[in-house]
């Protein structure tokens, strides 16, 4: 008979252990996952976002504005491969494209440290260590190899690696990975002509000043569809050790608009329309041949 008075105060004493459990453990831990999903979801809201403008995304980048990045040099009619990522980052971040607004950014003064005049500037700035010391960067929207043009006929126009254009006189644009591309890369005999413009490089190519000209690869082949008669491009070729060399939107360091545009991006990426978008505008640039 004391069998059953053991089991029910064996019962009993179990419910009054479940009573004095910590309940709320599960959801006390869950809670804060939730609340910080939630936080930051609000946090990269339009109304959120701490913007140079109230109310306006801010988007810098240089002028001229070249295709294909940009199309009539005006980066605001949002054809271009550029103007047409900015315009879908703006879309994913909440923003129609009346609350888009351009602003005027030399090339290298994006990158420079300092207070920016712009929310995020978009202007073929490879991501790297150096710069992101001064800067923060989205991830990369784009990846980018560098490539050789030359006149047709030129001495250097028909070489089929690296190792031939040793002697070439080059030209490339001051601050750019491409004069990075030349040093580490291409390694000349004589130090390359670095140019303050990407026009003023340009020309001196087809003033035949200099025998080659370096620049990113899109860009290539526009001078030698619209800015060089006769020109054509040599080859492309990797970065520099093999780490590929990709584009990031530029940011002032520290800026809390960090984290909504990477997740803007990854969007994009996940969606497939950053694919797209570079199908349309840069879809010639596949093909060149390599340099080795």
């Amino acid at each position: 008979m004391a069998r059953p008075s053991m089991l029910l105060a064996l019962g009993a004493l179990a419910v009054a252990a479940v009573a004095c459990a910590p309940a709320d453990d599960t959801a006390s831990t869950a809670s804060p996952t939730t609340s910080a999903a939630g936080a930051a979801t609000t946090a990269c809201t339009k109304d959120q976002l701490k913007l140079v403008t109230a109310g306006k995304l801010t988007i810098g980048t240089d002028k001229p504005a070249y295709e294909p990045w940009f199309k009539d040099d005006d980066p605001s009619n949002g054809q271009g491969f550029e103007s047409a990522v900015a315009y879908a980052v703006a879309g994913e971040m909440g923003f129609d494209r009346d609350e888009v607004q351009w602003s005027t950014v030399k090339f290298d003064s994006a990158f420079a440290p300092g207070t920016k005049p712009f929310d995020f500037d978009v202007n073929q700035v490879s991501i790297t260590p150096d710069r992101a010391k001064a800067v923060d960067f989205s991830k990369g929207y784009y990846t980018v190899k560098q490539a050789v043009v030359a006149v047709k006929g030129g001495k250097f126009a028909d070489v089929t690696s690296l190792a031939q254009l040793k002697d070439a006189k080059i030209g490339v644009q001051v601050g750019t990975t491409a004069l990075d591309a030349v040093k580490n890369v291409i390694k000349p005999s004589a130090d390359p002509n670095v140019y303050n413009e990407q026009i003023d490089s340009v020309n001196a190519l087809k003033n035949k000043q200099i025998d080659a000209l370096v620049v990113d690869l899109p860009t290539a082949f526009y001078v030698t569809a619209a800015q060089v008669e006769d020109s054509k491009i040599v080859g492309q070729f990797g970065a520099t050790g093999g780490t590929p060399e990709e584009f990031g939107l530029v940011m002032e360091k520290g800026s809390a608009l960090k984290s909504c545009v990477d997740k803007a991006v990854d969007a994009l990426k996940s969606k497939g329309e950053l694919a797209k978008i570079e199908q349309e505008w840069l879809g010639s640039a596949a093909g060149a041949p390599e340099l080795k």
